[in-house]
């Protein structure tokens, strides 16, 4: 390795024994490139590098190189957003660190306060930490934290793309922006992550305001083989018994189950169904035949509602090698938990995004010589006379074709990072004045949305509306000489322990007709009065929603083809919906999918052409026009405010929006789309009037609602590309 390697003589000489050791035949490309930026402490560096490529040591050995050498202690402090992440890492960490005589200090809600409190009299060595926790210290420890970090040489942010764009990203730049402004110094910051759609984007977030400074290491992957496969089923159509209320029963994920039952048993697996309650389904399917067939349990379940304990299981019986093991999961084992290779991911129905999709698939394939597998499974209704326009393009199979061909270009969402986040705001302003015993109003500006901070581009004006309005709620206080302080409602909430997390635990909306509670449904687009749904195979109308209680209250519809809204698992990229129209538009074969799903496709493509939907932007469907755009969920969801903005009742609805036509024509309709395109862009609060289910973050039930809108459309609506595409189509009408 010596003599080829450029950056190992760079390596602690204990490190390098330690190397040598293990039995390394080299150093990965990664580490190889991240050695001599890292070795100084004295940049900020992203290292974008493929699942197993070494990213964790592509950190740590020059990190951990900088700290031995150094005539000082010194302190990394890796920050990770899972717990077992940590619990990981320390497992790894401890054997090497262990012999270079550095402490390892494993830092969440798990660990004891013995342990916090060496640390607390130490402050030395690798400290390994959640935000969550950061933001304990941060609140809890005030004025001792320039004592708790003088000492860091280095944040090291792991998973960097699961913090990017999110609450919790919010959160952590602004705990790394405080910690450094009572250092009053920078602290190299590095970034590790498998998925990055844009290394500039991934940048600005590292280090907002100053990209241009931030290294990049993007290690090519060799790429092991990759073997796709995707199986159609169709869901048979069902006549209802009159009087018959409950929808029965699929009979598609039993003969799912048995397929996967036979394909997955005796390796080691992770099968995503896209929900909790499909989760239990086929976790309860696939024991189901365990146990008639008289065998070992196999299949285990992984999903945030499950107790601590019980993931814990899953995880073990993953890491386990003498005893095979699949996982059925929620995105909660998309990260990097140490779970082992697995031998295939499977993915039932569309996967959430393209980015996810590689994600997960990078858990494939990691043993020298095997190929990465995914299968997919994709259910689809059966047609008649009366199925609607998302089942007779067999919308489904297609986004999952679509997702796919994406993949196998490289291309992946790029991440959304033009938020507000203005729920973030809050909380980091009661977190400030916990850690600094109070603030002026002047302070906490500088602090948080000064140019150069996390949330720059909060004007003066809106900070001050937010300020006024959290006192109203009672969050906030002013004393005598211009200090803010808690408010009553304001200590409550700090003082208790749910305060750190920046975001909320996942909630549905419970859907109730009448008296009678149909179920729970997730929600990712705002809603409005009159709009329809499909659940449980039948279509509603909303009547109401409750937002505090998280209730939508219904009512059954009266005829119109059926809608595509039925939930969401995951906003659909403008990119992904132009590929899917591509495909329908095509006679070429798909070579990674079974017969019955080629069958699909040339269903899918026939009614494609026969609705002339290569030209055709405009369905009637009797009660409703459908407005076919091929765009995003946020240019959708921004169209649909347009209409709603003039009167309509509009809904974005999968590839398009649905408007219900009422007494309106369709001339009628379109020259609305048309005025809303030419004239000038509406405000935030103009365009969401009248809207329901903005409340979206933790805090969001705390901003004024003007904000709260702002907030939103920030986040959610993409209003130039729906002014655009109305433009590009209909302007010579």
């Amino acid at each position: 390795m010596s003599g080829a390697s450029s950056s190992f003589h760079l390596l602690d000489e204990r490190i390098q024994r330690f190397i040598w050791a293990e039995g390394w035949e080299s150093l990965r490309d990664a580490q190889e490139q991240s050695i001599p930026l890292l070795i100084n402490a004295d940049r900020d560096v992203i290292v974008a590098a493929a699942t197993a490529a070494g990213k964790t040591e592509a950190a740590f050995l020059p990190a951990l190189t900088h700290l031995l050498q150094s005539d000082e202690p010194r302190l990394i402090v890796y920050i990770s957003p899972l717990k077992a992440l940590i619990n990981d890492q320390f497992g790894r960490l401890d054997k090497l660190c262990e012999q270079l005589d550095i402490p390892v200090w494993p830092w969440h809600g798990d660990i004891g306060a013995t342990s916090k409190t060496k640390f607390l009299k130490q402050r030395h060595g690798v400290l390994l930490i959640t935000p969550e926790s950061l933001e304990a210290l941060l609140c809890n420890r005030g004025t001792s934290i320039a004592a708790v970090f003088q000492m860091t040489a280095f944040f090291v942010v792991d998973e960097l793309h699961a913090f990017i764009g999110s609450e919790r990203g919010k959160q952590l730049q602004s705990l790394m922006h405080r910690i450094e402004n009572v250092l009053r110094r920078k602290v190299p910051r590095v970034g590790l992550s498998a998925t990055l759609g844009d290394m500039g984007l991934a940048a600005e977030f590292l280090r907002p305001g100053h990209r241009i400074g931030v290294s990049m290491v993007v290690s090519a992957s060799a790429g092991s083989e990759l073997k796709i496969l995707v199986k159609g089923y169709e869901e048979p159509l069902v006549v209802r018994q009159g009087g018959e209320e409950e929808a029965p029963e699929p009979a598609t994920p039993g003969l799912i189950a048995a397929h996967m039952y036979k394909a997955l048993r005796s390796s080691n697996n992770l099968v995503f169904p896209n929900s909790r309650r499909e989760v239990e389904r086929y976790t309860n399917l696939l024991n189901g035949l365990c146990e008639r067939n008289k065998v070992p349990q196999e299949f285990w379940p992984h999903h945030g509602s499950l107790s601590k304990e019980i993931r814990a299981e899953t995880e073990a019986a993953l890491k386990q090698k003498e005893v095979p093991a699949t996982a059925i999961c929620t995105n909660t084992l998309e990260l990097g938990i140490d779970i082992g290779a697995v031998k295939s991911v499977v993915q039932i129905g569309p996967p959430p995004s393209v980015a996810s999709l590689r994600q997960r698939l990078g858990r494939s394939g990691r043993r020298k010589g095997e190929p990465a597998i995914l299968r997919g499974y994709c259910i689809e209704d059966a047609i008649d006379v009366n199925s609607g326009f998302g089942t007779r393009l067999r919308l489904g199979l297609v986004q999952t074709v679509a997702m796919i061909s994406l993949l196998l270009e490289g291309w992946f969402e790029p991440p959304v990072t033009h938020g507000a986040h203005l729920s973030t705001l809050v909380q980091q302003m009661l977190s400030a004045i916990a850690q600094n015993g109070g603030a002026t109003i002047g302070q906490l500006y500088a602090l948080l949305c000064a140019t150069g901070t996390p949330f720059e581009g909060t004007t003066k004006e809106d900070f001050m509306s937010l300020v006024r309005h959290l006192g109203t709620k009672e969050l906030l206080v002013q004393d005598s000489s211009g200090l803010l302080l808690h408010g009553p409602l304001g200590e409550k909430f700090v003082n208790h322990y749910t305060f750190y997390a920046a975001f909320a635990s996942d909630e549905e909306f419970r859907l109730v007709a009448g008296t009678r509670t149909l179920g729970t449904l997730p929600v990712s687009q705002m809603l409005s009065i009159g709009q329809r749904i499909l659940f449980a195979g039948k279509t509603w109308i909303v009547e109401m929603v409750d937002e505090p209680q998280k209730v939508i209250f219904v009512k059954r519809a009266s005829g119109g083809a059926p809608p595509l809204f039925s939930g969401g698992s995951g906003r659909v990229h403008t990119k992904v919906r132009q590929r899917m129209r591509e495909l329908l538009d095509s006679t070429d074969k798909v070579v990674f999918v079974d017969e019955v799903a080629q069958r699909f496709l040339e269903e899918a493509r026939f009614n494609f052409q026969s609705l002339n939907l290569a030209s055709e932007r405009l369905l009637d469907q009797g009660h409703e026009l459908f407005v076919v755009t091929w765009l995003g969920d946020a240019a959708n969801e921004a169209l649909a405010c347009f209409m709603n903005q003039r009167g309509f009742s509009a809904a974005p609805s999968g590839p398009g929006i649905e408007v219900v036509k009422g007494g309106h024509t369709i001339d009628s309709i379109l020259d609305a789309l048309l005025d809303a395109a030419l004239v000038e862009q509406p405000s935030a609060s103009e365009l969401l009037e009248g809207a329901r289910n903005l409340e979206r973050e933790k805090w969001d039930w705390a901003l004024p609602p003007e904000l709260l809108k702002k907030a939103y459309a920030s986040l959610n609506l993409d209003i130039q590309a729906a002014k655009t595409w109305v433009t590009s189509n209909f302007s010579g009408n």
